[in-house]
């Protein structure tokens, strides 16, 4: 009976938090009246929204699968310098290119895309530019965003024995739905809620976690037993046989360090960040948005880190199973959630709110990129550069 009541207390809240998605995509379509109004809000979020949207489009599923998953196997090196890079990248990304991007696309015609302000800029009345552009977008969002697709259909597959198709189909309507219906506007608001949903879940999984495994100390002790685990220049290896076992350690070389902490390079240009930075309502607002996505960078990566490493300590007491390979470590928040729902039906819903968490970072990534590629076929290469014709809601004359 525990059982089936866990399973109705998960699937009632992710089902909550699908329909809120579609519920936000359904009221922030009445805003929109114009084409500028769909592809960028019309230029009137807030610093809050333009934060967090930014930053939950950005961090996706690796953040609560794949940083936990590499935290849990290979210890702390390779994750910590990593988020390092990230967290360095976010912050100067927001602190060189956010205000002064966010200004030249007004003084450049008012662009509403990224491709449309490069032919602005430079006086491209050919809009080859423009096209260029729009064909990178188009060309590299279109496989990540299937990939996010995929990523929702397995996950839907796994927690409701659905088919894999199936899921993956349900997954991708809902976020085009959303995103359909409500524009750049709904893509922003729900990332807010979904940046806000992934929060939860890391400080629930961390303070549950931890009680689970014994305590802080029994978490830091049983990382200690393992060969280089804790150490920032060392790479945990495990042993092949018993994972339990010391293992060994590789060196983390300075080469190996500046190469991780170059993932940070890879904010710059992001047309979904851009895109952010261009729809905030006052410029002078940016700078609280630069503190608020920097703070959550840093403590959101530092919590999931710390989860792969609680994760550890509850599958020496038991209380989960060891994940010996990385794609089983990659679930282990799933396994944490579904630990807690163990627990009644009350702790289910709040291991719905988990999932819903897993769930989120990719939705959040997926709508945005979604938006960012269909954005760069209609108004770019179909109205910018064959030049045809759209009315202010974006319908073909």
């Amino acid at each position: 009976m525990g059982s089936i009541s866990s399973q109705v207390g998960i699937i009632i809240a992710i089902i909550a938090y699908l329909v809120g998605m579609l519920l936000i995509g359904f009221i922030t379509s009445k805003k929109n009246s114009s084409v500028g109004d769909f592809y960028l809000g019309g230029r009137q979020l807030g610093p809050l929204v333009t934060a967090m949207s930014a930053e939950a489009s950005d961090m996706s599923s690796w953040l609560l699968m794949g940083l936990p998953g590499l935290a849990y196997l290979s210890g702390l090196a390779e994750p910590f310098w990593t988020a390092i890079g990230l967290a360095a990248g976010t912050y100067l990304n927001w602190l060189f290119v956010a205000r002064r991007f966010r200004n030249y696309t007004v003084e450049a015609g008012d662009a509403i895309t990224v491709p449309e302000y490069f032919s602005n800029r430079y006086g491209d009345r050919k809009k080859i530019l423009t096209l260029i552009a729009a064909l990178i977008i188009v060309i590299f969002f279109i496989p990540y965003t299937a990939s996010g697709f995929a990523a929702i259909g397995k996950l839907f597959a796994s927690l409701f024995s659905m088919d894999y198709h199936v899921s993956m189909i349900v997954g991708a309507l809902i976020v085009i739905g959303y995103t359909m219906t409500g524009g750049f506007l709904a893509a922003s608001l729900t990332d807010l809620i979904q940046s806000i949903i992934m929060t939860i879940a890391l400080i629930v999984v961390l303070v549950f976690g931890i009680s689970q495994a014994g305590g802080w100390a029994a978490v830091v002790s049983n990382a200690q037993q393992l060969s280089g685990h804790l150490s920032l220049f060392r790479s945990h290896i495990p042993d092949a046989h018993n994972f339990w076992a010391p293992g060994t350690s590789g060196p983390y070389s300075a080469l190996t360090i500046v190469s991780t902490l170059a993932w940070g390079l890879g904010y710059f240009g992001m047309p979904h960040i851009l895109l952010r930075f261009m729809a905030i309502r006052d410029e002078k607002k940016l700078k609280l948005s630069r503190r608020i996505a920097s703070v959550w960078v840093v403590i959101a990566m530092g919590t999931a880190i710390l989860i792969g490493i609680i994760g550890l300590g509850m599958s020496r007491a038991g209380t989960i199973e060891v994940l010996p390979d990385s794609s089983a470590a990659e679930t282990v928040i799933v396994r944490i959630a579904h630990r807690l729902s163990e627990f009644g039906f009350g702790p289910a819903l709040i291991a719905g709110v988990i999932l819903s968490g897993i769930i989120a970072s990719t939705m959040s990534t997926s709508d945005s990129q979604l938006l960012a590629a269909s954005s760069s076929v209609s108004k770019d290469i179909v109205s910018g550069f064959l030049n045809r014709k759209m009315n202010a809601k974006g319908e073909m004359l």
